[in-house]
């Protein structure tokens, strides 16, 4: 191999910043960040951090989710466990004027986990919250919660958010993953609020029953029953085998 002299090349730092998405009172909802520290000190951000010299970028992502939530990435392989989210890499940005204090390439990741709890800032952050996403990529092009000044995300962020929420709202057409808003056992019922709240839209419960039910091993009765949403007892599912939902559940057009 010839001698190669990495000076030659612009150094620059890269980061993952968090798309984390749950369900929170029938609305899809967004973790946001204040930033503690310059730049955009005071603004509202997407969790995430640099990464570290030594760790990989699947790895860096699943510290900055523990940091941020508390949650453990689940391994897709494995069965569902009660603190796990599904986490996986949605795109890379690297625009070079992104960042004002120097070259940094972002590698965003989607979490999506069940309803979470109110969350506590760590890191450089000094607040954090979860926000309706309707909110937070509102036309007016800003987040001004409790009356604040309203002012665009940090960075690029209000991109990165969109297409995660893009990326969330077309994959659950086609594939399960909806159900990783849901806890480990759902019902029916459970799980088209999720489709509702992602989605923006109201849908016809027999047709929702029917499609999602149609295709063998994408549901797999527990044998329980649950009385959690009122009324008679309700059959809960998991998750089954079956990752592709065939026929695909088409978004409504709204």
């Amino acid at each position: 191999m010839p001698p190669y002299d990495p000076s030659t090349f612009p150094p620059f730092a890269v980061t993952v910043d968090l798309v984390v998405l749950t369900v929170r009172r029938h609305a899809l909802c967004a973790l946001v960040v204040r930033r503690g520290e310059t730049p955009f000190q005071g603004r509202w951000a997407l969790p995430g951090g640099f990464v570290k010299a030594d760790e990989d970028l699947g790895a860096a992502a699943a510290r900055e989710l523990v940091e941020e939530t508390g949650l453990c990435a689940q391994d897709p392989s494995a069965p569902a466990v009660g603190n796990g989210a599904h986490l996986e890499q949605l795109a890379t940005y690297g625009d070079p004027a992104r960042d004002p204090r120097m070259r940094v390439v972002s590698v965003a990741h989607l979490a999506l986990a069940p309803d979470l709890p109110a969350p506590r800032a760590g890191g450089d952050a000094n607040s954090a919250r979860w926000a309706p996403v309707e909110d937070l990529l509102g036309p007016e092009g800003g987040y001004a919660p409790d009356g604040e000044h309203q002012a665009p995300l940090a960075f690029d962020h209000a991109k990165i958010l969109a297409d995660g929420v893009e990326r969330a709202r077309s994959k659950i057409e086609y594939s399960s993953l909806a159900t990783a808003f849901c806890p480990p056992a759902f019902t029916v019922g459970e799980l088209r609020r999720v489709y509702e709240a992602v989605w923006g839209v109201v849908l016809d419960p027999r047709n929702f029953h029917r499609k999602v039910t149609g295709t063998p091993g994408f549901l797999v009765p527990t044998g329980g029953t649950t009385t959690r949403q009122g009324g008679r007892p309700a059959q809960l599912f998991r998750t089954g085998t079956a990752t592709v939902l065939n026929p695909p559940m088409l978004r409504p057009e709204v």
